[in-house]
């Protein structure tokens, strides 16, 4: 008898095919932008064979590839199952810009390209070469299903792809040979092992009482945290229809790490407070322009954690969901920054993703189905405005082959009821911002992107400017 093969989904990683909804698809992505040249052919395309090679040598570090979801019989709960039927050539994608291309006709590409659903019955994940790109360039729009990975491990996943300096692939990898998916008997078995185990599982850390009152007592003080905020409604704003609709708009920009840096070193604080604080700024300046008050509102952003271990390199979701509320009323770029410092270290002390955590890992043993209703139950409540994640990413330029990538813009998936995700990821001294949003609801999100830079520059000045000067601003304004 042939060896069978599936791995059950985390809890977490379930609860994201539940966001999947009729406009509201739950795939996260990126757009990479690589010099073209050394992948022309004669013909002036792109080398496809070497593209697809390049791909097929990946799966080897990423068995994910070539998996698709199943289904265990009565438990409904989703598996990966090796597909027989895997077809790289189905995945992997080329079209063409219509000239002349800017960056302004690729990211009305992008936005459809990334509005359009994955199919979920083959392996839930696409890539698109996009060639024409002004100055000899081409676009990978890289997407895939947020069951398969966040943006950790979706980060380790595309630099599967890439190397530190350019290279070649000579030859074909092994030949690959899937492993038979198990029936519904031995799986049907297994998950009922698997949930008589739980509540031993589950008793485990009584052995040690004290350490477990504590953990215990930490744990239900960080549900309380969480629930605090999840369970009342933020502010409504124009980020926050009843709806969404199907189209979508992804827009971008980047700045200078160095400068962010700069800043940090200055006035205090991390990287990623710097990003929220310009965040914040940019929030703030649009809602004003929408006439929405901002002195006493109520915004909050939807963060996700890193909650993996320096152990843990797996794949799939490894997060927290906790919610900050950010200072989008405070004009003072100085003062903004101070605000969402404490905030963050707030945060931080707080037990909320360590609750967050182990619900998720309470799902994981007695069962996803509710977690994936608490879930989404919870998001219709509105209890957070955006979403904004950031993403360490590589220091070095990176290569596809030959080409070099001089950008990466990644994409979060948008809540039925949010019409704005913002996802940042740094690169080779700069950090790159990805807009997502609903072409109906945000038909100038645009506004959004200019403030970026726009709030960036107040705050950059005003770390750079003498404390009187500061001073000075700080009474004019």
């Amino acid at each position: 008898m042939s060896h069978t093969y599936y791995e059950r989904l985390s809890a977490l990683d379930a609860s994201f095919l539940g966001f999947e909804q009729r406009n509201a698809h739950w795939h996260e992505a990126a757009v990479l932008v690589f010099d073209a040249g050394p992948l022309r052919t004669k013909d002036g395309g792109l080398d496809f064979d070497k593209v697809l090679n390049n791909y097929e040598w990946s799966f080897e570090a990423v068995p994910r590839y070539r998996q698709r979801l199943a289904k265990i019989p009565l438990f409904d709960h989703p598996v990966w199952v090796d597909d027989p039927a895997f077809n790289v050539r189905y995945h992997v994608r080329q079209i063409a810009l219509p000239q002349p291309a800017d960056e302004r006709v690729l990211k009305r590409v992008c936005g459809y390209l990334l509005e359009l659903p994955l199919d979920m019955d083959k392996p839930p994940w696409e890539v698109w070469f996009v060639d024409g790109l002004e100055n000899d360039r081409f676009a990978l729009v890289a997407k895939m299903h947020h069951c398969m990975a966040d943006g950790i491990s979706g980060m380790s996943i595309v630099q599967t792809l890439l190397s530190r300096k350019p290279f070649e692939r000579h030859g074909a990898p092994r030949a690959w040979t899937p492993r038979a998916t198990p029936r519904r008997a031995e799986l049907v078995r297994a998950e009922v092992a698997r949930r008589i185990r739980a509540p031993l599982e589950l008793l485990a850390p009584l052995r040690r009482p004290g350490e477990a009152f504590r953990a215990a007592r930490d744990v239900v003080q960080g549900l309380i945290e969480a629930s605090s905020l999840g369970w009342r409604p933020a502010s409504k704003t124009p980020f926050n229809p009843e709806d969404i609709g199907p189209h979508r708009r992804f827009d971008w920009t980047s700045i200078s790490m160095g400068e962010i840096k700069e800043v940090r070193k200055r006035l205090g604080g991390t990287i990623n407070d710097v990003v929220l604080t310009t965040a914040a700024g940019a929030f703030g300046h649009f809602l004003r322009e929408h006439r929405t008050a901002t002195d006493d509102i109520d915004f909050r952003a939807l963060i996700p954690v890193n909650v993996r271990t320096d152990e843990e390199k797996d794949l799939g979701n490894r997060v927290a969901m906790i919610m900050a509320e950010l200072p989008v009323g405070e004009r003072d770029p100085q003062v903004r920054l101070q605000r969402v410092i404490e905030t963050m270290q707030k945060l931080k002390r707080s037990k909320q993703a360590l609750g967050v955590s182990w619900l998720e890992g309470f799902a994981d043993r007695v069962g996803s189905r509710f977690f994936v209703e608490l879930s989404r139950s919870s998001t219709r409540n509105r209890p957070f405005n955006v979403a904004v994640t950031n993403v360490p990413g590589p220091l070095m330029p990176l290569y596809f082959l030959g080409c070099q990538m001089h950008a990466i813009y990644p994409m979060m998936p948008l809540f039925p009821n949010q019409a704005l995700s913002v996802a940042v990821l740094s690169y080779n001294g700069r950090v790159f911002w990805g807009f997502n949003s609903d072409w109906d609801a945000l038909p100038d999100v645009h506004n959004v992107v200019e403030g970026i830079g726009a709030q960036f520059r107040e705050l950059h000045a005003a770390a750079c400017s003498t404390p009187d000067e500061r001073q000075q601003v700080g009474a004019r304004r």
